[in-house]
């Protein structure tokens, strides 16, 4: 809800409760004290009008002024809501003595029902000057709360691209090493290896504008990868992709996967001489979106280092940036297997 829709629920509700007021009063003057119904009428408009125009002066100043101490607010609200009870008091009573200056039971009436007013008038402007105080102080401290999220978010939003930022290099890095090296040993494949790089590097720009992707179209880009991969290495790379029919539409950050493939093919390949399969399944569990990417490796040459490496940090860093929780990545190691798994809370 705006600002200034609130701003007028308040003044309505104001309003209309010195009108209400105003009504209850004239009523009481008229048959509790016998006045004549135009008196009583004059009276209650006269009190009613000003107490609120003395309400409206104490909400607009403490709205512009508050002193910073708690203990300073409150005692300048009742310091500034006695010297208004007073001047209302006053000039009320001027007012309406001009107004029946031959009606010395009237006036004596008045008199004697100052101390009254004047009590009445402080409880009611003090009170609405600590409503407006409080009001004011919930206000501000909701601003507050926006400005601190809103630095927060940038602040995340920016170290979530530095992170997604690091990973291009890294992968573009030993792409073009491998392009290299194809050049003049098999220039086809280079080509293909060229073409291929290229389609990802385009799907990449496509996916930095975007917050949040499906599944299914995670897997299309990771499949660029895997295609860049699969001319790099051969015969030796295989992929297994399985996943469920519901999990297609779930939704993941973007760029997600790719570093953790790179990581289980990096373990998988380059301690071993054979053939190795890369195997990537996904499911619906406990409204998560559940990725497992499994990958062989060497337990006597090479064990993985659990997470501590660049990519998966960095998965880690991401997730937690994202959701605020520490357990959506797992990882573990047994016989001769090493598997991945993120989890990725579908709160989109």
């Amino acid at each position: 809800m705006s600002k200034q829709i609130i701003r007028g629920n308040v003044l309505s509700a104001f309003i209309i409760s010195f009108l209400v007021w105003m009504v209850l009063y004239g009523t009481l003057l008229y048959y509790w004290f016998n006045m004549p119904l135009m008196q009583a009428v004059t009276d209650s408009s006269v009190h009613v009008i000003l107490l609120s125009a003395a309400g409206v002066i104490v909400s607009h100043n403490v709205g512009y002024y508050r002193p910073s101490a708690d203990a300073m607010k409150y005692g300048y609200v009742g310091l500034l809501s006695c010297a208004l009870a007073v001047l209302w008091v006053c000039l009320s009573r001027w007012i309406l003595v001009t107004t029946y200056p031959d009606d010395p039971t009237y006036i004596q009436w008045l008199n004697n029902a100052i101390p009254i007013h004047a009590f009445v008038g402080w409880m009611m402007i003090s009170g609405i000057g600590m409503r407006s105080q409080m009001w004011y102080e919930a206000m501000e401290q909701q601003k507050n709360q926006q400005r601190q999220q809103d630095t927060e978010k940038i602040v995340r939003e920016a170290e979530l691209f530095k992170l997604r930022q690091q990973l291009q290099p890294h992968f573009l890095f030993n792409s073009l090493n491998s392009i290299n090296a194809l050049i003049m040993l098999r220039p086809k494949e280079a080509r293909e290896m060229v073409l291929k790089l290229s389609d990802f590097l385009r799907g990449s720009l496509k996916q930095e504008d975007d917050q949040w992707i499906t599944l299914e179209e995670e897997l299309k880009y990771l499949q660029l990868y895997l295609d860049i991969e699969k001319v790099r290495f051969g015969h030796r790379l295989s992929t297994a992709v399985i996943h469920d029919v519901e999990a297609e539409k779930l939704l993941m950050p973007p760029m997600l996967l790719q570093p953790v493939v790179e990581n289980a093919i990096k373990f998988g390949l380059y301690d071993t001489t054979g053939e190795i399969t890369i195997s990537i399944h996904s499911w619906i569990e406990n409204q998560l979106l559940h990725i497992a990417i499994e990958n062989p490796f060497d337990s006597e040459s090479s064990l993985p280092n659990k997470g501590t490496g660049f990519g998966l940090s960095s998965i880690q860093r991401r997730l937690y940036l994202l959701f605020a929780r520490q357990d959506l990545l797992e990882t573990k190691a047994s016989n001769g297997i090493f598997t991945t798994i993120i989890k990725v809370p579908q709160t989109k």
